[in-house]
Formats: C-alpha cells, sequence, structure tokens
C-alpha cells in the first residue's frame, strides 16, 4: 500500500511523466472539430504550493519540475506541458504547480466539457473554488470510481478518463484493474488513462495478469523508474496504461519516456510496450 497524497508529492517526477503525457493526449484529441469529454476521477486541488511546508518536507518537485525548468534542450513534445507549467508562474519563479484540472483545462474549446471528481471535502471546496465562474467545469465530492458510473457515458463521443488514484488504500492496484474494465465497458470510445506506481514485482506481475484478463484490448504501457528495483525510501517509478491511445501515440510517448528516464532518473529506466495490441 503506498499513500500517494498529491501535495507532499506536487511536481516529482511522477507528476511530470503524468501530465506531459496528459496534456499530449489532450491536445491530440482537441486537434478534431468535435467535442469531447474529460473525467478526472481523483482531481485533488487543482494547484500545489511548492512553498508549502508538505511541499517542501521531501521537496519531491527538485527531483522533478524543478530539473526542467531552467531547460533550454527540452524536446519539442514538452512545450505544451512546459507552457502550462509557467502559466501558473508568470514571475518566472517556480512555486506553483498545476494539477491535472488546470493542466486539462487548457486544453478544453468552448464546446468541450470537463468532470472533475475529489472524495476529501476539504480538497474539494479548494477545487471548487478555483473553477467557480467556469461553465464548462463541474466539481463533485464523489469516489472516483463510483465517478466512473456516474459519468459514463458521456453526450459525447470522444474524450479522455484520467483515473490517478492516491493508492492510500491495500488492493488499489485490482481497483485500477476493474476500473479499466468498467470504463470500457460504459465508454468503449473513450481514451482511458490510468496511473500506477510501481510497487514490488510481484505485485505488479499480478495487476498486468489482472488487466489483461478483463479482455480489453489496444492497451499501452508506460513506465519509467527513476531508482533501481528494491528502492523503498520514496517512490521508485511510475507507469500509466492507455486504453485507446490516439494513432501513433506510441511512438511520441516512447520519446517523451525516453528522453525523462536521462533527465529525470538517478539510476532507472523506461519501458513502452503494448500490454495488449488490438
Amino acid at each position: 500500500m503506498l499513500a500517494y497524497l498529491h501535495h507532499f508529492h506536487a511536481g516529482n517526477f511522477a507528476d511530470v511523466f503524468k501530465h506531459a503525457l496528459l496534456v499530449r493526449l489532450l491536445d491530440t484529441i482537441a486537434a478534431k472539430d468535435k467535442p469531447f469529454f474529460y473525467l478526472d476521477t481523483h482531481a485533488g486541488i487543482g494547484r500545489y504550493d511548492l512553498s508549502h511546508p508538505w511541499a517542501r518536507k521531501n521537496a519531491e518537485f527538485r527531483d522533478g519540475i524543478e530539473r526542467l525548468w531552467g531547460r533550454s534542450d527540452l524536446p519539442a513534445l514538452l512545450a505544451p506541458y512546459m507552457a502550462a507549467v509557467r502559466a501558473e508562474n508568470p514571475d518566472g519563479k517556480l512555486r506553483f504547480y498545476p494539477g491535472s484540472p488546470l493542466i486539462a483545462r487548457r486544453a478544453v474549446r468552448p464546446g468541450d466539457r470537463m468532470v472533475l471528481s475529489e472524495l476529501n471535502k476539504t480538497d474539494v471546496a479548494e477545487l471548487g473554488a478555483l473553477f467557480a465562474r467556469d461553465r464548462q467545469v463541474t466539481v463533485h465530492l464523489m469516489d472516483g470510481y463510483q465517478a466512473l458510473k456516474a459519468q459514463l457515458p458521456p453526450q459525447e463521443r470522444r474524450g479522455l478518463v484520467l483515473v490517478d488514484s492516491s493508492f492510500d488504500r491495500a488492493g488499489e492496484l485490482r481497483r485500477v484493474a476493474q476500473a479499466l474494465a468498467l470504463a470500457h465497458e460504459r465508454w468503449a470510445t473513450g481514451i482511458l488513462a490510468l496511473w500506477y506506481p510501481l510497487l514490488e514485482p510481484a505485485a505488479m506481475r499480478g495487476f498486468e495478469r489482472d488487466v489483461v484478463a478483463t479482455g480489453v484490448r489496444k492497451i499501452l504501457q508506460l513506465e519509467l523508474w527513476a531508482r533501481p528495483e528494491g528502492w523503498a525510501q520514496t517512490l521508485r517509478g511510475c507507469g500509466m496504461l492507455l486504453v485507446n491511445p490516439p494513432y501513433r501515440f506510441d511512438r511520441e510517448a516512447g520519446e517523451i519516456v525516453a528522453w525523462f528516464a536521462k533527465a529525470l532518473a538517478t539510476d532507472g529506466g523506461h519501458r513502452v510496450r503494448w500490454l495488449v495490441p488490438e
């Protein structure tokens, strides 16, 4: 079990990995004229202050977004992601880190729709205040897995669901696999993005078996690890499963994750593969 509380880990390598891929996915979806729907099942508070004591406790952002902040050699594929972070820091100093809701909002056009779900009452109040005047964004106090049942299928045929659990309960990997099956059953045309931490090898093998056993096809697996196997002091690595990724997204994602493996990993690596082909 891992308690991945967003404010303690804001801007770390896992956030950079997850959000860079999210930006690229949403930009690809938004490139077509038809409206899309975005559902964030574990939305958090939307924006994180990296000067907050919680964020500075382990200062994980220093091995994440801070490593990218001053670089002039970033790949072009990362430019939209960095633009989203810089938009929250207009004075040029890195202090605020946008969560997935703010990052996703930049891709939403007139006619598109966002639904944000969060179970923590304090967090959902802060999230609601952030989007209080935004008619295209709806915020719900709701368990993320229940949100899949309540919000899917949407009226739109196109869109993306992000499942980004805090992994604060035992058996969460199995819940993620079940969420994948449920979301795909209810919305087969949607893109599903499911983030997960890298836990002990036996747990990860069981997770992959559970995902394959769902019978869902076209599942791309992306993983980044910043520390070697056996590392237990902090998060070692993370991954994302993508169901129905856009055409050729595996190539773009491979370039992004491979670059992160060099820029963010101390002694790690990456993997990009089709866990389940079409």
